[in-house]
């Protein structure tokens, strides 16, 4: 019986991801409640920014599993910066769960080993989209136009 690995995978990684949200959104609401001024405000705020940090996550990934479907050669720091970008544009939880899971996923692949100049390059794409860039600086000849963002 052959069993569809790609379906596996994913599988797998969904609950690493469901993990990694939960502990997100606790952190969120920990490290929102100061400086809020009434109850409502004490309440709500961490609510916003945990949303956004979830939805922000929800972008990470999707973008993530375009460039597993992709499959494209070179395209790697379009989706770094693709998903970053979009992330970053669901407001401060968006922005933050960005820098963590790409800050997170480039310290793993260097204790794998993984090559730093790699590192650093996927880093530099991170940064341009949670920025504001446009992702499509580094968007490789041959990727199909359905993972083309428009920022506009």
């Amino acid at each position: 019986m052959k069993v569809n690995q790609s379906v596996f995978f994913l599988q797998g990684d969904r609950m690493k991801f469901l993990l990694a949200v939960t502990i997100v959104i606790a952190a969120s609401f920990a490290a929102n409640t100061e400086g809020a001024g009434s109850f409502w405000d004490t309440v709500t705020k961490p609510l916003h920014f945990g949303k956004e940090a979830v939805q922000g996550a929800g972008d990470m990934v999707h973008a993530y599993v375009d460039m597993r479907r992709a499959n494209v050669k070179n395209s790697d720091k379009y989706f770094h910066a693709r998903g970053n970008y979009d992330a970053a544009r669901r407001g401060p939880g968006g922005s933050w769960v960005a820098r963590v899971i790409s800050n997170t996923r480039e310290r793993v692949d260097q204790w794998r080993g993984g090559n730093p100049a790699a590192s650093s390059a996927d880093q530099e794409a991170n940064r341009w989209g949670r920025n504001g860039g446009d992702p499509n600086k580094y968007r490789p000849k041959g990727l199909p136009t359905k993972y083309r963002r428009s920022i506009f």
